[in-house]
């Protein structure tokens, strides 16, 4: 699948305001500073569709995208370690996890973690109130241009390990990077196949 349109359609704290468009939803959420912005950039071949920035906790705010006019993006608030004060990461939290638990037409969440790190707690958890509310994620392993092929395979390995000492069945996960596009044929593809079952 090729991307030939994106454009911005609206920013809020609300699901309830979200763009009412009955269209398939891929949302895209991680620790602050994971690369959220720089991986929906890279798979719309755009270099300004999604604002990047070095300083973590930029995304406050629900930020969607119409992709190709056939199905949506939203960049979510980054979670972690944010410059914020504890009530506006609360914030974050509340209105996110209400998006995350109402939005009809989500069909996927892209759970970004630093490839270069070992399991992080947060994260971890974040999995787990995923299986409980039955959101449906998938892992993206992130900045995958930092390591060479052996320590990809070693850093993963980690985290399978990890995650068998309390799943049965480990999430589906990508090897992703944004500076050169690893990944970005493989998820271009996981999304043209969940939109032609979408009704």
């Amino acid at each position: 699948m090729e991307i030939n349109s994106a454009k911005f359609i609206c920013s809020n704290t609300d699901w309830k305001k979200c763009p009412d468009i009955h269209q398939p939803e891929y949302a895209f959420i991680g620790r602050s500073n994971v690369g959220k912005s720089s991986l929906i950039n890279c798979l719309t071949n755009s270099k300004k569709l999604a604002k990047t920035s070095g300083k973590p906790g930029k995304t406050q705010l629900i930020n969607h995208f119409h992709i190709n006019n056939a199905f949506l993006f939203a960049d979510l608030p980054g979670y972690g370690y944010a410059k914020v004060s504890k009530k506006d990461r609360a914030n974050f939290q509340d209105f996110t996890l209400k998006y995350l638990q109402n939005r009809k037409n989500l069909i996927c969440l892209f759970l970004l973690i630093d490839i270069r790190l070992s399991p992080q707690k947060i994260d971890l958890e974040f999995m787990e109130y995923c299986a409980i509310k039955k959101i449906p994620f998938m892992l993206c392993f992130t900045k995958a241009d930092k390591l060479k092929k052996r320590e990809i395979s070693q850093m993963v390995e980690a985290y399978e390990n990890k995650l068998f000492e309390s799943w049965e069945i480990l999430p589906e996960y990508f090897i992703t990077s944004s500076i050169n596009n690893i990944g970005q044929e493989e998820m271009l593809s996981f999304i043209a196949h969940h939109n032609q079952s979408f009704s």
